[in-house]
């Protein structure tokens, strides 16, 4: 990234303890995500991403040893993956998820609601959710790229404090879930008016 002038911008809402694990949360507008996430996080972790990514031979070979491939249309598939991010957790790794689930088709892009498996993994497991919002890499470069090109500039990404699930119990993930997302979003807003 540095090669082709872009740059990365991080402002921390309060420090982060790294020597922890988290369920890193971050929402999802480039292919640069990805990149931001490993420049960010200073501790081992792991992604949970879609199963298309081993189609890729660069991104085979990284998920293929470091991550959770899931194939959003099979039962099987996602359990199996819930299954071994837990078990992650439990050995005290980080896990990092874009809750959204995908890139945003529409341009510019919104931060949309999120699926539930990160707050049930974070509630089940008793383990932080650390919000990250990234600001602007879709203006830099939006999904892959062919639509709107790409171009050098700086990513601000915004983490925000660690939220720990505050409650145990069938439901607990729900609150959670909407107490991540209304801070994304505040976040998100800020930046994108």
């Amino acid at each position: 990234m540095y090669a082709v002038g872009i740059r990365i911008h991080v402002e921390y809402e309060t420090p982060i303890d790294w020597s922890k694990n988290y369920v890193l949360c971050a929402n999802h507008t480039s292919f640069l995500d990805i990149t931001i996430l490993n420049y960010l996080c200073q501790s081992p972790f792991s992604f949970m991403g879609k199963i298309e990514l081993l189609k890729n031979p660069v991104t085979r070979i990284f998920f293929q040893t470091i991550d959770i491939p899931v194939k959003r249309d099979s039962k099987i598939s996602a359990f199996k993956a819930y299954k071994r991010a837990l078990e992650l957790l439990q050995e005290g790794k980080s896990l990092a998820i874009f809750p959204e689930g995908r890139i945003d088709d529409d341009y510019p892009p919104l931060l949309h609601r999120f699926k539930s498996g990160a707050f049930r993994m974070a509630s089940e497991n008793q383990t932080p959710i650390l919000p990250v919002v990234i600001q602007d890499a879709w203006q830099i470069l939006w999904d892959d790229g062919k639509t709107y090109g790409a171009k050098p500039g700086v990513i601000h990404v915004k983490v925000l404090a660690p939220i720990a699930p505050n409650a145990e119990g069938g439901e607990a993930f729900s609150s959670l879930e909407a107490e991540v997302y209304y801070k994304m979003k505040e976040a998100w807003n800020t930046c994108n008016k």
